[in-house]
């Protein structure tokens, strides 16, 4: 089960704080329906702090992908931050770190916009 909390950590930047595995089945789709609600809010600063997923997949990686895009559009930026050894692998191997800035922690991400 994937479990999204949404944290507003200044007056333009949310945390959603991830715990789970982004993988395969329906709960990833959460994610990617958050995100959609964010920048439909008109949120420019978005930071994914994955700490808490235990595994991440192919889904998970397009979820990411297309949601740093849709935020891209949007004008804003789209962070990922905490990832674990093996989840950060995961998003090195597949060039992801390419496309959206990794931190150590959210709070690292947030300083940096």
């Amino acid at each position: 089960m994937l479990e999204i909390q949404t944290k507003q950590v200044q007056p333009d930047i949310v945390v959603l704080e991830i715990k789970g595995r982004i993988t395969l089945g329906g709960d990833s789709k959460q994610l990617e329906w958050t995100v959609d609600k964010l920048v439909n809010e008109g949120q420019k600063k978005v930071i994914l702090d994955l700490a808490g997923v235990t595994n991440i997949d192919s889904t998970g990686i397009g979820i990411i992908v297309m949601s740093a895009g849709k935020v891209k559009n949007a004008g804003g930026e789209l962070r990922v931050a905490g990832a674990s050894a093996h989840v950060e692998e995961v998003l090195r191997m597949t060039n992801i770190d390419q496309l959206v800035m990794l931190h150590p922690s959210a709070g690292n991400a947030a300083a940096g916009f």
